[in-house]
């Protein structure tokens, strides 16, 4: 296989892409990074839904690689932006592949837990997909152009994302954030299950896959199946707050903000790379202590 030396990625102004920058700096690589989000002064401007013109910056920079992180993840904005949805997750996804095997490089796709339907307790790479709202099909869309227009890809799949700092817009920064404003009551939802994935172990992962010609599907998540009671529990426990009160609430309480339908279990199971012996991931609970030590000390 081809030596990866030149990585041209997408979407990097954001969590995934504040741990995959200097990772790949650090590791010698060659990396364009862009965002329609211009918020480093490492970062491109390139919006996605260009196509012209992320065909004319993906063939100036020849990549070896396309790693391609650009999305909109938020689910309420999803369900009702339709249009700027697919354009974003499924349209621009695929149009990337389509590059891709112009290029005969390899991509690197973000995909999510999130086009599972919470059915099963746990899911891996040969379950059925089933995404019950705009954001997990606009995803699931992704994954099925990836699959199908590329031999050369790799599909990740994350769970509970965390990682990231101040780009952090998920769950473990939110409960941050509150105890940093002096709250001492935190609501945290006690009917919902994941695997965590820590940023920082799973651009480290992502690296280490495209060193292979192991292409395929990955869930890529934090050892170890939770839900948000334990991971409030956890953060109290790791900053020694005992003063600090957790309020076990269901779904219902936060329904005006998220008000999009949720898998009740989004737990995935690192079956395949487990099985190439390619699993950096740590269990979640040593990795919310070293992001909290480092991203929050």
């Amino acid at each position: 296989m081809k030596k990866i030396n030149r990585v041209f990625v997408t979407g990097c102004g954001g969590m995934v892409g504040s741990s995959l920058y200097p990772c790949f700096k650090e590791k010698g690589y060659e990396i364009k990074v862009t965002d329609k989000d211009v918020n480093e002064s490492w970062l491109d401007f390139l919006d996605v839904r260009d196509f012209e013109e992320v065909r004319r910056q993906i063939f100036e920079f020849k990549p070896d690689a396309i790693i391609h992180l650009a999305a909109l993840t938020s689910l309420e904005y999803a369900e009702k932006n339709l249009e700027d949805s697919w354009n974003t997750n499924y349209l621009a996804t695929k149009n990337i592949a389509e590059i891709s095997k112009e290029l005969d490089v390899p991509m690197v796709y973000i995909s999510t837990a999130g086009i599972f339907d919470g059915s099963q307790n746990e899911y891996d790479e040969s379950s059925l997909p089933n995404p019950i709202n705009v954001y997990g099909k606009t995803k699931l869309y992704g994954d099925l152009a990836v699959r199908h227009i590329l031999k050369k890809y790799f599909i990740i799949r994350p769970g509970w994302m965390f990682g990231g700092g101040k780009k952090d817009k998920k769950f473990v920064s939110y409960m941050m954030k509150q105890i940093k404003e002096g709250k001492k009551e935190l609501n945290v939802v006690n009917d919902k299950f994941g695997t965590p994935t820590y940023t920082y172990d799973l651009v480290r992962n992502i690296e280490a896959l495209l060193g292979t010609d192991n292409f395929g599907t990955y869930d890529t998540v934090c050892l170890g199946k939770t839900n948000r009671i334990e991971i409030a529990n956890a953060i109290l426990e790791i900053l020694k707050r005992d003063d600090i009160r957790i309020n076990q609430v269901n779904s219902n309480f936060f329904k005006k903000d998220f008000f999009v339908p949720r898998a009740e279990s989004e737990c995935l199971k690192t079956a395949k790379l487990d099985l190439i012996h390619l699993n950096l991931m740590r269990p979640w609970r040593d990795a919310l202590k070293h992001y909290i030590e480092t991203d929050w000390k």
